[in-house]
């Protein structure tokens, strides 16, 4: 196993440009989620945290949003810069707390930095209209300009990635940002502002609080300070923060819950689907917003299908993130452990056949929840399994025969995040993702994201968009000018 030493233990909050314990003497532990052992600790915030971050980002935009988008460019390339020459660092500082092997950790910080760089060009091409006016006399156009102070709310799942990809656009376009991440990963989020510091942001312009998650988020969705709420996490939570966030009208973008299909026409190149299914579904120990929760194969090739998906997945090793070989970590913590047990059992106990897995694995020397990668089949539309997002590695797989069944079973559900086609016949695959209610399709391609990609769902899997040019439009605000007298 590769030995990790960090001086990571009693970290603090940074507000204002500096280390904070934020108004707070209490700690919360960071577990390993392979070992369990606590390996770190920080500060437990509560509100007045939160005020003291937006007080510091509320002050700092006076000044912020003046500087030109070279000005920033330039400080969102030195942080870039300096994330991947420190990029190991956060790897294993992720891997730590989170759990995903080192490889999948390592991976997870080059896309993260990408949203860096992406939008410290994005922000030099914000840019207004003109039109022509009905009148004479007047001249009409439109400017572009920051929101303000952005409240940044993050999973645990992806704990760098889902922080640059609100926070890179919100500072390429001149807001400042408040962050709070998931109190099961904060060292990442904090590793982050250490960065950042170094590049030389001006203080105040990025803060991170760690801490109670509903305390300090209610806090920051009633400070009229806040003018944009961006989060990530379930779609009840969201529900939550929508409510919330109508008292003082403010922005909010949410990525939400998913329960992404693959559908695997009788064309489709099945060596393909498969891995791609496996790279897909594995990943993160199937815990992952846009991992396939359910498998729809064409019932002429089902069985071919099964066993090659099969052979795959008893290939997969379980374990510690940071030993060597490892393809599946462990879940992040007993909760979500228990939820993708009944998921299986409640499926089992209905009639559906486990063909690999299905099990918890003991890891020796960690007493961490780890479950063994599954292939269930003869699943049924009333299971929990094909209805709730199982966050863990279990892929259910469901015959179907036409084009037409294949994507109603495919939309049969509140949530249309991400979804997946494999087929040879481009016909096909334009109809079927014209007709699929998701907003990222991946046509042969079980990794439809990047930074230069719009991401974002539909349905009760949230709205706004994050990467790509529409990525920093969720922090402008569209100003129109009419100039009259002329």
């Amino acid at each position: 196993m590769k030995e990790v030493n960090f001086m990571l233990q009693n970290k603090s909050m940074y507000i204002d440009g500096s280390w904070s314990l934020g108004g707070t003497t209490d700690q919360i532990k960071v577990r390993n989620p392979a070992s369990l052992e606590e390996w770190a600790t920080v500060p437990n915030g509560d509100a007045e945290s939160a005020k003291l971050a937006v007080t510091a980002a509320s002050r700092a935009f006076t000044t912020w949003r003046d500087t030109t988008a070279f000005e920033r460019s330039r400080l969102l390339k030195r942080w870039h810069q300096i994330i991947m020459e420190r990029s190991m660092e956060l790897a294993e500082t992720m891997t730590l707390e989170q759990g995903k092997p080192l490889k999948e950790a390592e991976a997870e910080v080059k896309y993260a930095a990408d949203f860096v760089e992406w939008y410290a060009e994005e922000g030099k091409r914000v840019f207004g209209n003109t039109m022509p006016s009905s009148s004479s006399g007047k001249r009409l156009f439109t400017i572009r300009q920051p929101v303000g102070v952005v409240a940044a709310i993050t999973p645990w799942n992806f704990p760098i990635s889902m922080i640059t990809r609100k926070v890179a656009p919100a500072l390429a376009a001149g807001c400042t940002c408040v962050v709070k991440p998931a109190s099961e990963t904060p060292l990442t989020a904090l590793l982050l502002a250490e960065m950042a510091e170094e590049a030389g942001f001006p203080d105040g312009v990025l803060n991170i609080i760690t801490g109670d998650a509903k305390v300090i988020g209610e806090q920051l969705l009633a400070d009229e300070r806040v003018a944009k709420i961006t989060f990530t996490g379930s779609t009840a939570v969201g529900k939550v923060i929508m409510a919330q966030a109508a008292d003082t009208v403010k922005r909010i973008s949410l990525e939400l819950g998913g329960h992404a299909p693959i559908i695997v026409h009788d064309d489709a190149d099945i060596h393909m689907a498969v891995m791609e299914t496996v790279n897909n579904k594995f990943r993160n120990a199937g815990q992952t917003c846009i991992c396939a929760n359910r498998v729809y194969v064409h019932a002429s090739i089902f069985d071919d299908f099964e066993k090659a998906l099969t052979e795959e997945v008893t290939k997969l090793q379980v374990g510690n993130g940071l030993e060597e070989g490892v393809d599946i970590g462990p879940l992040i913590n007993k909760d979500g452990f228990e939820q993708v047990k009944q998921h299986v059992d409640q499926a089992v106990s209905l009639g559906a056949k486990v063909v690999t897995g299905g099990r918890q694995i003991m890891v020796e020397g960690n007493e961490g929840y780890f479950y063994e990668p599954t292939v269930i089949t003869k699943v049924t539309q009333g299971m929990k399994i094909l209805k709730e997002e199982t966050f863990g590695p279990v892929v259910p797989i469901i015959p179907f025969h036409t084009d037409e069944e294949a994507v109603r079973l495919a939309n049969d559900t509140p949530y249309g995040l991400a979804a997946y086609i494999f087929t040879t016949n481009i016909n096909r695959a334009i109809y079927t993702a014209e007709n699929l209610e998701y907003g990222i399709i991946g046509i042969n391609d079980g990794a439809p994201s990047a930074a230069e990609l719009p991401f974002g769902g539909m349905k009760q899997s949230g709205f706004g968009r994050e990467g790509g040019r529409e990525g920093i439009d969720m922090y402008l605000e569209t100003k129109s000018i009419s100039l009259g007298g002329l």
